[in-house]
Parts: structure tokens; C-alpha cells; sequence
């Protein structure tokens, strides 16, 4: 029974969300601001986090900053209708996804069980000698099973979902994959996202691998049409 943990200072949104949540099976952990939401999560860590960008005490901004620190736990924002450069900033911090208020609960459970089912699927380890799963690509090695990631040998930490795109680009050196394709492969068929999205998170993971290797250019982009791994 996966461990959800909601964090927000708006009270009728946490009773809400625990009730619908709960009815779906998964146990669930409150917490109304950040600071308290950063100890819970980092004592006992849950198999995702929903945060409140507003809050007191800390934003949800600085706690995504924070856990990023030394965790890849799976996060969704809840952003309010006039915080598009929030959402955007979250993308490119690390946030699996982001839902805008007000929202339907429904659309919030079905984006919760797309993240758990994507993680769940690359939480169990391959035996040492099963090589089926391994991606190579020059200095990118990927292990689907393990959900490791390395380029040139150094160790490259990707979430969820950043996995899931660079994984979709690399299995086709050269090939142009648009925006909806990289969408089909990184979520759910339920479950809506903007190219925005994708764009944010192509931004990430250049930013990830350019920390481990400042000439790292392997993923194009093709304005108007998409983008590729280089041959």
C-alpha cells in the first residue's frame, strides 16, 4: 500500500485530498507547511509528495530544493491559476508533474497512480547477470531495472519521469521524437501535460548531465518538430 504525503496550509484541501486518497487505497501523511513537511518526509520518507507551493514557514519551492538535495522521491505541485513561472521554475527543479487549483480530484488521482506505476515499475532490481534491460548509447549507460543512469561513467541521478524521456530519445539515435511522443512515452494515456512539460524537463536534464560534463550536447532540438539523441 503505497505512502502518500500531502503538504499544504489549506486545511479543507488536506482533509479533502486524505478522504479521496484513502478511499483509493493509499495511506496518506499530512503535514500544513513546509518546515514540518521537510522533517516528516525526510525522517520517513513516502513514495510521493503532493506540495502547496504557498506556504509558511517554507515554500514548497524550498522544500523541492531541499529534498533534491540527497532524494528523487516523486513530487506533484499544486500551483495556483496565476503561478505559471512557479510551475515552470518546479519543472526545472524536479518536480514530476504539477496540477493548477482548482482542480478535480480525480484528475489528481489519476496522475498520482500514472507517477507510483511508472516508479513501482523501475523500483525492483534485475539479477546481476541480466543485461537485457541495459542501455548504451556511447558515454550514456541506462539500466531500466536498477533505474540507473551514468554518462562516461559518472553516476547521473534522474527522477522518474526524466528517465523515461532521455530513455525514449536514446533508444533511437537520430531519430526526431516530438513533443506528444516524448509525452506517450514519460505518462499515462490519462493524464494531460503541455509542451511546456517536456520542454522543462529537456532543460533538466541538461542541467543534470552538464554537471558531470559542462560538453554534454547528445540531446537536439529541433524547433517546431522535437528533439533527437545524437547518432
Amino acid at each position: 500500500m503505497p505512502t502518500v504525503a500531502l503538504v499544504d496550509d489549506d486545511r479543507n484541501i488536506l482533509t479533502s485530498l486524505r478522504m479521496v486518497l484513502e478511499t483509493e487505497g493509499y495511506k496518506v501523511r499530512t503535514y500544513n507547511d513546509g518546515a514540518s513537511g521537510l522533517e516528516g518526509l525526510t525522517d520517513e520518507p513516502p513514495d510521493l509528495a503532493i506540495l502547496d507551493i504557498k506556504m509558511p514557514r517554507m515554500d514548497g519551492m524550498e522544500l523541492l530544493r531541499r529534498l533534491r538535495q540527497d532524494s528523487e522521491l516523486p513530487v506533484i505541485f499544486l500551483t495556483s491559476k496565476d503561478e505559471e513561472i512557479d510551475e515552470l521554475f518546479g519543472l526545472k527543479m524536479g518536480a514530476d508533474d504539477y496540477i493548477k487549483k482548482p482542480f478535480s480530484q480525480r484528475l489528481l488521482v489519476e496522475r498520482v497512480k500514472a507517477i507510483l506505476k511508472r516508479s513501482a515499475a523501475r523500483s525492483a532490481e534485475a539479477p546481476p547477470t541480466d543485461t537485457s534491460n541495459i542501455l548504451e548509447r556511447g558515454k550514456l549507460l541506462m539500466d531500466d531495472e536498477r533505474h540507473t543512469c551514468h554518462w562516461d561513467g559518472r553516476a547521473v541521478t534522474l527522477t522518474v519521469t526524466e528517465f523515461l524521456i532521455l530513455q525514449s530519445l536514446a533508444q533511437r539515435p537520430g531519430v526526431v521524437k516530438s513533443r506528444d511522443a516524448l509525452m506517450d512515452a514519460a505518462y499515462d494515456d490519462q493524464v494531460y501535460v503541455d509542451d511546456r512539460t517536456i520542454d522543462s524537463h529537456i532543460k533538466r536534464l541538461r542541467k543534470k548531465f552538464k554537471v558531470v560534463d559542462d560538453d554534454f550536447d547528445v540531446i537536439e532540438t529541433l524547433y517546431g518538430v522535437g528533439y533527437r539523441f545524437k547518432e
